[in-house]
């Protein structure tokens, strides 16, 4: 898939899995029935981002205006990317 298709996609968490914070853990995680997955301060606020709203290049723009000294996209399609293999996340139609 090139990047221009890939940034046009608008992820969502998915169904079965919930974006928290978690006191004991002091930080951000998506829990999900067979467990929790820690996440960092970077991927959290990728995360909090896929709300199903906004296409991957949104979210990198926005990231970009918050944080204008990091060069971040390629990161956050890894990161992206991992996430849905994982299940984490999914894709729904531009």
């Amino acid at each position: 898939m090139n990047q221009h298709t890939f940034d046009n996609r608008i992820p969502r968490l998915a169904p079965t899995y919930r974006f928290q914070w978690e006191e004991a853990q002091g930080c951000h995680v998506i829990l999900y029935p067979e467990g929790m997955v820690k996440l960092s301060a970077s991927a959290s606020e990728i995360v909090k981002r896929c709300d199903g709203s906004v296409t991957v290049a949104e979210i990198i723009a926005g990231l970009h205006s918050q944080f204008p000294e990091a060069e971040l996209g390629d990161d956050v399609r890894k990161f992206l990317e991992v996430a849905h293999e994982n299940g984490w996340i999914s894709y729904q139609s531009v």
